[in-house]
């Protein structure tokens, strides 16, 4: 049985630099992130993303997440791989839990998520999981 999680996020910080200029404003970039997690998760993230910007400032995104601390009061860790794109109004994130990734009281955690932010640096999250 799936256990449903939801909570909110603060982007703790964030460091991006481009790495390749395409034509016109597009570009590829790599991003380290970090993120507070509230809610049924209370944990910190860090983030590793590669970006593509278009022409228009829209991106698509691709990355992988370790993710520490309490998941309804459960310790340990696990490491998400999330795919999303932001359309210049709000980046959509989709997660999903790899296998084998999980630590202490989330060993053998499965699952998938997603989060919502939009220009700030707060988002919402949820988060189906499984645990053995």
């Amino acid at each position: 049985m799936a256990n449903p999680t939801e909570g909110t996020f603060k982007v703790a910080s964030w460091d991006e630099t481009t790495y390749r200029e395409l034509e016109g404003q597009a570009k590829l970039t790599r991003a380290s992130i970090t993120f507070d997690y509230q809610g049924d998760m209370e944990a910190k993230g860090s983030s590793e993303l590669l970006m593509c910007y278009g022409q228009d400032g829209r991106a698509s995104y691709l990355g992988l997440e370790h993710v520490a601390g309490k998941l309804d009061g459960r310790s340990g860790s696990f490491v998400v791989e999330s795919q999303g794109t932001y359309d210049g109004q709000a980046a959509r994130t989709s997660w999903s839990v790899l296998p084998g990734s999980g630590t202490g009281e989330l060993e053998g955690i499965t699952g998938t998520g997603r989060s919502v932010a939009g220009h700030g640096t707060e988002g919402t999250f949820s988060l189906e999981y499984r645990r053995p």
